[in-house]
């Protein structure tokens, strides 16, 4: 935890001093303090720590990796912007999210506003990086907003079109693609690249930020069906009155009995506003009582196990022992947090 909050702070100071602060029109000085809005609040740092760690490891130095890790970091930002008004979400990091505050459009357009500065601020690597290097993190970036735009559509598609026919398989290809790619495979890649780690390393970081990645979103659903809201940050079983897909959810469908089934699915298949607070509650009830959250549960777990054993392949090539054991701590973090 202490090098989270060492390297989150490190993070927030070179944000803060790159993002605008004021325009002398008093709309533009909006929308600088709308794009301050997310990045101030608390958050753990989990995307920028892991690529500083692996550059790290790797035997790079922390602060040519700074510029790319603050860029993670607005990468995670404008994308949940987007993600609240796509979800209908209520809070985010223990206070209404940005919609709520200043309305859908304006929203929209400071998510917009901060992508933009996301690649202004991965240009700059050029004086650090060379053209060559910068081009490779770039590229790395392109793919990750791709990857992750997909898996957005994915379950977005699965709510609109009101599938329930779903396999935990359609689940962990979603999930890799929304929550891996930018969570853990493209941070973990990117600070590989900077520390010129050989090139062989990438492709098992790929398969070690896959598994941790689902298994960072396991625990994230988990979470919002048993976590204290104080800690957790968001709206307790906000998942079930979104109508998320989630592998708990799944899950259940899969093991109940007809009649409960079909009374998860009338539920289910309600809008947000026409759910009640005691169906939403049975809903999580019946998760319980049928080993749902355990399976998932297991399921993280299994995960994490394969994300450490390519850990343990990847750490023969790692220089620093410090950064390598933080990264192992890291796995076990994802999987076991509060928060």
């Amino acid at each position: 935890m202490k090098v989270l909050e060492d390297n989150k702070r490190t993070v927030d100071d070179y944000i803060f001093r790159f993002l605008p602060k004021r325009n002398e029109v008093a709309e533009i000085s909006l929308l600088y303090r709308m794009m301050r809005d997310y990045p101030a609040r608390s958050g753990k740092g989990l995307r920028s720590s892991l690529c500083l760690l692996t550059c790290e490891a790797f035997g790079g130095q922390e602060e040519k990796a700074l510029v790319t890790a603050s860029a993670f970091e607005l990468f995670h930002n404008w994308i949940l912007v987007h993600d609240d008004i796509e979800d209908m979400s209520e809070m985010r990091r223990k206070q209404p999210v940005l919609h709520l505050k200043y309305g859908i459009p304006l929203a929209i357009n400071a998510g917009d506003a901060l992508h933009g500065r996301m690649w202004d601020l991965l240009l700059t690597n050029r004086n650090i990086l060379g053209d060559g290097k910068t081009l490779q993190i770039l590229q790395e970036i392109r793919r990750t907003v791709n990857e992750t735009t997909e898996g957005q559509h994915m379950e977005l598609t699965w709510v609109k079109e009101n599938r329930w026919d779903l396999t935990e398989e359609d689940y962990l290809k979603m999930c890799t693609k929304k929550t891996s790619w930018f969570t853990c495979i493209s941070p973990c890649r990117a600070g590989a690249i900077i520390a010129d780690a050989d090139p062989e390393n990438l492709e098992t970081l790929t398969r070690f930020g896959a598994d941790l990645g689902i298994a960072f979103q396991i625990r994230d659903d988990i979470l919002n069906l048993t976590g204290e809201e104080a800690k957790y940050g968001k709206e307790i079983s906000g998942d079930i009155w979104e109508g998320k897909r989630t592998l708990v959810l799944i899950r259940l469908l899969k093991v109940s009995n007809k009649r409960d089934r079909n009374l998860i699915l009338s539920i289910m298949n309600k809008k947000r506003e026409e759910k009640t607070r005691r169906e939403v509650l049975l809903i999580r009830n019946l998760m319980k009582d049928y080993g749902a959250i355990d399976f998932a549960r297991r399921r993280a777990e299994r995960l994490a196990h394969r994300a450490r054993l390519s850990l343990t392949q990847i750490s023969r090539s790692f220089k620093d022992d410090n950064a390598k054991d933080v990264l192992f701590a890291m796995v076990d973090f994802m999987v076991s947090r509060e928060w």
